[in-house]
């Protein structure tokens, strides 16, 4: 199971990845520039007034056992399934501050504009930061260090060994590879 940087060449062109980092690190963002179809994984997740939607985890192996997804690599249901299944896991390995200031300046967009998300979902009160154990913020504080080890485990217990890592750190990085590592870019056709 290698682990790659930024500017590694990949050793094949994966058409199954699963993107690994806490809220406000930009899985979503970067799911969508890679040219692979992608399916949001909170939006499989989530039903009508925050619920859990029965189907969720049956959904998900639906999408991991089809040809070329990327998927974000959370919930403690699904992530083996998802890592049984990709091909490629990139992991954004950024620094604490930037996740942190991504994910609140994210939420303070979608509360102002009451953006809907999934199901009709929009972000509840600001105030319910200081109130919810639970809330996007507070979760992505306490995430940080669990998805980090998460990654970590699956590299020592190289648990999926068909699975190739490329871990980037920053944005930096991100963009980097997006521009000359990732096969599926303008500039690797």
């Amino acid at each position: 199971m290698p682990l790659l940087r930024f500017d590694d060449p990949l050793p094949i062109r994966p058409r199954k990845i699963a993107v690994a980092g806490p809220a406000g690190s930009g899985k979503s963002s970067l799911a969508r520039a890679l040219g692979v179809p992608y399916v949001d994984i909170d939006s499989l997740f989530h039903g009508p007034n925050w619920t859990v939607r029965e189907t969720w985890i049956d959904d998900v192996k639906q999408v991991v056992s089809g040809p070329e997804w990327v998927i974000e690599w959370q919930g403690d249901e699904v992530r083996d399934q998802i890592g049984a299944n990709a091909e490629l896991l990139v992991w954004l390995d950024h620094p604490r501050w930037l996740t942190m200031y991504r994910v609140i300046k994210r939420t303070l967009h979608r509360r102002i504009t009451k953006t809907e998300l999934w199901s009709g979902n929009t972000e509840g009160p600001l105030r319910d930061v200081f109130k919810d154990p639970d809330h996007i913020v507070k979760l992505s504080w306490r995430m940080y260090p669990k998805i980090r080890q998460q990654v970590i485990e699956v590299l020592r217990e190289k648990r999926f060994p068909h699975l190739v890592v490329v871990r980037l750190r920053g944005q930096c990085q991100v963009d980097a590879w997006l521009k000359a590592g990732w096969p599926g870019s303008p500039a690797n056709p």
